[in-house]
């Protein structure tokens, strides 16, 4: 049994809540906490139903802990989030890239203001309900993917700062979601069925303009019109604004043609968007900045595989560093590299490290952007 002090992070969800459950009969003290990370009523929609940050998710969270006889507290962080995640996310859109906002959650609130919050309670440990795994019992512990392959969130999770890896806990690491969802019913709990969210929390069913409209006007620059190109400079069409697309995206682009048209490129400087073919997506080298390594910068291997997406599995590459920078060079190429998206690096299953994809080689000239 163990009596250490743990501070839970409780959305309300299935999983945060089995997390509890699990920590709770392996003896922790456990003390569960909901973030309050912003009001809706700001942001200038309805939430969806039982959307983040709800009244039913907190109080499904305070129902939880009820039957489970620990304490839980809501602690407002919304100006923490706001300048953190959400400035982060319109900024990243007003210059034509792709955030990857939980990765600044999981960095600066669950692992930045949960940690201190843990400081000031007296608890020696964090924990949450991702599906990764913390190996203790390496010196200094490792990041691992979680046992299930189609639940992993490690991905999300490589900006924690290394320091706190010896104290977090991630109960849910080797489990299945059915799994959890088992043990969810056998404790009654309300939210066993209830389903994953797949939605951005602080934006309205998937319109990241919505956000950007909301805070900035609708005079910024990336929501103006704009000329659509293709990759030999023809001009084909008109955009309502670059905000409103992304690399890889097919849908919306409003243009005849004989063959399937993506975004291949993003120009905030000319207000533009370039679209080309499938093979225009393609492209082996990018430059990844603003690292964090979560083990020993020597003992970060050059051969490593690199997940560029959530739900990329992976992809074998060469890894240069160079002052803060990494030089990815894929051993096959990739598609839709998306600048502002993560770079994530593994070792196996370990996540020795990640970054912020800056900079992609083009596809007609694919090699050899250098670290210059």
């Amino acid at each position: 049994m163990n009596n250490s002090k743990v501070l839970l992070g409780m959305s309300g969800g299935v999983d945060s809540s089995v997390a509890a459950a699990l920590l709770k009969e392996e003896g922790y003290d456990v003390v569960g906490v909901t973030l309050k990370l912003y009001d809706y009523s700001e942001l200038g929609f309805d939430p969806p139903h039982g959307g983040c940050c709800s009244i039913d998710l907190i109080n499904d969270a305070r129902l939880v802990c009820a039957g489970l006889k620990i304490p839980h507290y809501v602690i407002d962080l919304r100006e923490s989030f706001r300048h953190n995640v959400i400035e982060n996310f319109i900024d990243s859109y007003s210059r034509g890239r792709t955030p990857n906002p939980c990765v600044n959650c999981n960095t600066h609130i669950k692992w930045g203001e949960m940690i201190r919050t843990a400081d000031k309670l007296g608890c020696e440990f964090i924990a949450t309900g991702h599906y990764a795994r913390i190996d203790h019992f390496s010196h200094p512990p490792k990041l691992m993917k979680s046992a299930d392959p189609d639940k992993d969130q490690s991905y999300a999770l490589w900006g924690i700062p290394p320091e706190v890896l010896s104290r977090t806990l991630l109960p849910l690491g080797n489990l299945a979601k059915t799994e959890t969802r088992e043990i969810a019913l056998k404790y009654s709990f309300p939210n066993a069925q209830r389903p994953d969210s797949q939605e951005i929390c602080f934006v309205p069913a998937g319109d990241y303009s919505h956000i950007i409209r909301e805070k900035l006007g609708d005079n910024d620059d990336s929501l103006q019109p704009g000329p659509i190109y293709d990759t030999d400079g023809r001009k084909l069409g008109e955009h309502a604004g670059y905000a409103n697309y992304t690399i890889g995206q097919r849908r919306g682009l409003g243009i005849a043609s004989d063959a399937p048209l993506y975004v291949v490129k993003i120009n905030p400087h000319e207000k533009s968007v370039i679209v080309g073919r499938q093979r225009d997506l393609m492209a082996r080298q990018f430059k990844a900045v603003d690292l964090n390594w979560l083990i020993d910068l020597k003992d970060v291997p050059s051969q490593i595989i690199v997940r560029i997406r959530y739900r990329h599995k992976g992809s074998p590459a060469e890894l240069v560093i160079e002052n803060g920078t990494a030089l990815v060079t894929f051993k096959d190429p990739e598609r839709a590299i998306t600048p502002g998206q993560s770079a994530v690096f593994y070792d196996g299953d370990q996540v020795v490290g990640g970054g912020i994809i800056d900079h992609v080689a083009d596809s007609a000239d694919p090699t050899d952007i250098g670290l210059t």
